[in-house]
């Protein structure tokens, strides 16, 4: 007799945290914990360290029958092999399948993928794009894109991952919004990426750049050190009616409705998703209406205006399920890429 899986194991793996948890079809947790990558960590220690954590995740699923595992990473990832390539929070397993290494161990499938594409099929599946009452009809097209340290997105389309060639499609935080001489230097090498201009790590840096010589509250909170200055220290002091912080924001809001407006260019979707700790503090301060305001005069016709701009459902949890979201899809039959 044919059993039919009950629960599937997500693992989101970065820089700090590895986290895992058991998840049922309907993307609720079971069950879920976190281990720290002990600093100076060899590649053996980290991979014992998350393996064994998949190995409780297992246990803790009881007997309820396992569908596989999915793990979200950073960084480009061979998702027929499941092999993490220069993974920039993880760079000791730059080459290693974990595929290969943990389905003897685990017995059960393993599937690994990137974890801004995972992302978005975690929103697709369990999150904005979840078909409900209010929502009878899934989206056509849905992009998720995280703004938090960098920015990073993926897209769904028709319900399928679009990856391109090499798993490196949708790199939104690099595309080119500044081309002027002065644009600034982004981590990928290049200048005047959408990175560069808006994500949290850009806020503080923008902010420390400016704030020499202005009354502003954001060097107070920053207890009078500019390299303590963090870009949630910079949507505080907007709450607080701010100048320069608001100045600084305007920025952001339009650097992202523009690298949007592209977005919705290139992939005509019907739902675009917002996450991420920036994303938060445009939320605290209602910027998500001005983002959307500016893609709608910029957008090129009608039907590319025709979308959606909403947060994040799932928060911190996206990856952790849409890794499990991942494993779901597989287990359905053959997993439809979209290259």
């Amino acid at each position: 007799m044919t059993q039919t899986p009950e629960v599937a194991v997500a693992m989101d793996w970065g820089g700090t945290w590895a986290r895992a948890a058991v998840v049922d079809r309907g993307g609720n947790f079971q069950w879920q914990s976190r281990v720290a990558n002990a600093a100076g960590a060899s590649k053996d220690q980290l991979l014992e360290v998350a393996g064994n954590l998949l190995t409780e995740a297992i246990e803790q699923s009881g007997s309820r029958w396992l569908a596989g595992v999915g793990v979200a990473v950073a960084g480009p990832v061979d998702s027929e092999t499941g092999t993490l390539f220069d993974p920039p929070n993880l760079p000791l397993l730059d080459g290693v399948s974990l595929k290969a290494l943990w389905e003897p161990s685990l017995g059960c499938p393993v599937l690994v993928g990137n974890d801004a594409n995972l992302a978005a099929l975690g929103e697709y599946q369990f999150g904005a794009g979840r078909v409900s009452r209010e929502q009878p009809v899934p989206p056509r097209t849905l992009v998720y894109m995280t703004v938090s340290t960098g920015i990073g997105g993926g897209v769904v389309d028709r319900g399928q991952m679009f990856l391109g060639a090499n798993g490196l499609a949708v790199e939104i935080g690099h595309m080119s919004i500044d081309n002027g001489d002065s644009a600034p230097a982004c981590s990928c090498g290049s200048r005047g990426c959408l990175e560069s201009l808006a994500s949290g790590t850009a806020i503080a840096r923008i902010a420390a750049e400016r704030v020499s010589g202005e009354d502003s509250r954001i060097l107070e909170q920053a207890g009078g050190k500019v390299e303590a200055i963090t870009s949630q220290m910079v949507f505080d002091a907007a709450a607080q009616g701010d100048g320069l912080a608001n100045a600084i924001l305007d920025g952001v809001v339009f650097a992202l409705a523009v690298g949007l407006t592209n977005v919705l260019h290139l992939y005509n979707p019907d739902l675009v998703v917002l996450g991420g700790g920036v994303t938060n503090g445009l939320i605290q301060l209602d910027l998500l209406p001005r983002i959307q305001a500016l893609m709608m005069e910029r957008a090129m016709s009608k039907r590319h205006r025709d979308f959606r701009l909403v947060p994040s459902q799932l928060g911190d949890a996206v990856g952790l399920a849409g890794a499990a979201a991942l494993v779901w899809q597989e287990s359905g039959g053959p997993m439809s890429v979209k290259s």
